[in-house]
């Protein structure tokens, strides 16, 4: 079973919470940036702007190759309660996902807003079945990792 995490980390929440997934389950990770990093001032301001807007930043994956992978993992931080612009561009560099399971997950320091249905509709049209969803906030971020955790390796041992 091969498991790949895709993900987009502002401040490394999302990315700790991928790590944790990768030591507990094999997955190999795909940390996704923008061409153009975000500064605190930026992320806040342009970077909420162009996430309500569901705009797709420039990123360092011209496509991103999902085929040789059983399972597909995609996790986002909320910006202004939609997905970050830029795992809006990775999701639509996607390749090879006909067919495949996916997870999504999302990470917010309050509100999740339509991130994770945004997500979702997304990955859908790129052809992934999303099986399971993980809300986290910063009032559950450790609960809701081992949640996700469990959610994968159970997955994982019924593909």
């Amino acid at each position: 079973m091969k498991i790949c995490c895709i993900f987009h980390s502002y401040s490394g929440v999302t990315r700790n919470v991928c790590i944790k997934l990768k030591n507990e389950s094999g997955s190999d990770l795909f940390e996704v940036k923008p061409l153009n990093e975000y500064s605190k001032l930026t992320a806040y301001t342009k970077g909420c702007l162009r996430a309500r807007k569901g705009e797709k930043d420039s990123i360092d994956h011209e496509s991103i190759d999902i085929s040789s992978y059983d399972l597909v993992i995609i996790g986002t931080p909320v910006w202004a309660w939609k997905t970050t612009p830029v795992i809006n561009a990775a999701v639509n560099a996607l390749e090879g996902g006909e067919g495949k399971k996916a997870i999504i997950f999302a990470t917010c320091g309050g509100q999740p807003g339509e991130s994770l249905r945004i997500l979702k509709k997304a990955v859908e049209e790129k052809g992934l079945t999303v099986i399971g969803e993980v809300m986290m906030t910063k009032n559950d971020i450790n609960e809701k990792t081992e949640q996700l955790v469990k959610l994968v390796k159970d997955t994982a041992s019924n593909l």
